[in-house]
């Protein structure tokens, strides 16, 4: 299973990107979407999830901002980010819990490999 990340750019304050994440491969089903990002310095903090039956979660920095998203006939994840900040500058990641055909009794975790957000003041 393979995650391919884009959307990611240099946006000023106020502005708004979209972040897609495509899971690609021997997918036999995909449990939990979420989207994390690192900072210069910071640890990966988690900033939206997306269960299966489509129930959401917000970091609190980012609730009424980001959109979290996803369209299963597609196996993509979403992140749409409105009233970007400076703060919001970072290393977006995607994760997901996703059984593979080949061990579909084994719920694993896989990373896409990051974009990059810069938000300009």
């Amino acid at each position: 299973v393979q995650l391919q990340a884009c959307g990611g750019g240099l946006v000023q304050a106020g502005g708004s990107l979209r972040l897609s994440c495509a899971a690609s491969g021997s997918i036999f089903s995909i449990n939990g979407m979420s989207w994390y990002r690192q900072a210069p310095g910071n640890e990966r903090e988690l900033v939206a999830g997306i269960t299966s039956d489509g129930s959401t979660n917000y970091a609190d920095s980012v609730k009424g901002r980001f959109t979290i998203s996803r369209d299963n006939a597609k196996n993509t994840v979403y992140l749409q980010m409105n009233s970007l900040k400076p703060e919001d500058t970072a290393v977006y990641f995607c994760n997901i819990e996703a059984r593979d055909a080949g061990s579909f009794h084994l719920l694993k975790s896989y990373w896409g490999q990051g974009t990059l957000v810069t938000v300009s003041s």
